[in-house]
């Protein structure tokens, strides 16, 4: 159900409809600031184990925060109430799960949306490509699938 694709670092998490559902940026362990390029390249190139990275995913789209919005009180109401409810299941879905570090910013595509980043630990070290990774991160997007989070 879910795909990955290796963009200048990371991976890009796509879906069943192939819409980007999210992002894991990969613990390369410290990179040499010199050539940072051409070692992720290499361990890329040679499938080196990783012990996991950062997932980041949509946390909410807002629905208000459009420069042609003319609403009324009662929608904003109800977005505002849709958004909490929504914040609830992450905060239940972090706190089962463990995911207590956390980062919460503006989508870089979407001002109406914030995104949330995590890190998660692979259940073994995993070599960095794309069938091995997303064996490993399947069951983290399932469950934020099947709890209506993505």
């Amino acid at each position: 159900m879910w795909k990955l694709e290796f963009d200048e670092g990371y991976f890009r998490i796509y879906d069943s409809k192939k819409l980007i559902a999210g992002y894991f940026d990969p613990d390369y362990g410290n990179l040499p600031k010199d050539n940072a390029e051409e070692t992720v390249s290499l361990m890329l190139k040679n499938h080196e184990k990783i012990p996991g990275g950062i997932i980041m995913v949509p946390l909410v789209k807002f629905g208000l925060f459009d420069t042609d919005l003319d609403t009324s009180l009662t929608n904003v109401e109800d977005q505002v109430n849709r958004v909490n409810e929504h914040l609830q299941k992450w905060k239940r879905f972090l706190s089962e799960h463990d995911y207590l570090r956390h980062s919460i910013r503006i989508s870089h595509t979407d001002q109406d949306m914030l995104t949330i980043t995590f890190p998660v630990r692979l259940s073994k070290p995993t070599p960095l490509e794309e069938a091995s990774l997303l064996e490993e991160l399947s069951g983290i997007m399932d469950t934020l699938q099947e709890s209506a989070l993505l």
